[in-house]
């Protein structure tokens, strides 16, 4: 899954390889919470280093505003956000990408468990500095 026309290729790449093994494994039709627990222990399997509901911080001209937390954060690069629901909607491409813009972060992955095949977007931004 490597694509060197996306950045962070081979580390999305991981995540997604866990994430199929995953929905191998389980199917669809469980809560997110069930699939972040089961991702968790999939990602330590092949050994990629992560923090699982971290704590991000919001921030509007330059002033903090609040906190949200990511799913997963991925060798301190790339946010996961994981949906458990039919089919992954505008809305949710929308929140992820707008996730990606607070955090000033370039890579992120929206990941959906709950359709009968996996699905993921893979999700850039321009990095703007705070």
């Amino acid at each position: 899954m490597i694509n060197d026309h996306y950045p962070e290729s081979e580390l999305t790449g991981k995540i997604i390889g866990c994430c199929m093994e995953v929905h191998r494994q389980m199917g669809n039709g469980f809560q997110e919470a069930i699939y972040q627990r089961a991702l968790q222990i999939e990602m330590e399997l092949q050994g990629l280093a992560f923090s699982r509901e971290h704590e991000m911080d919001i921030h509007y001209k330059g002033v903090l505003i609040g906190q949200r937390r990511v799913d997963f954060f991925v060798a301190e690069r790339v946010m996961v956000e994981i949906k458990g629901v039919i089919s992954l909607q505008d809305v949710h491409l929308a929140q992820a990408i707008n996730y990606l813009e607070a955090y000033g972060l370039g890579v992120g992955l929206l990941i959906n468990f709950g359709s009968k095949s996996l699905e993921f977007k893979r999700l850039m931004k321009t990095v703007k500095s705070k």
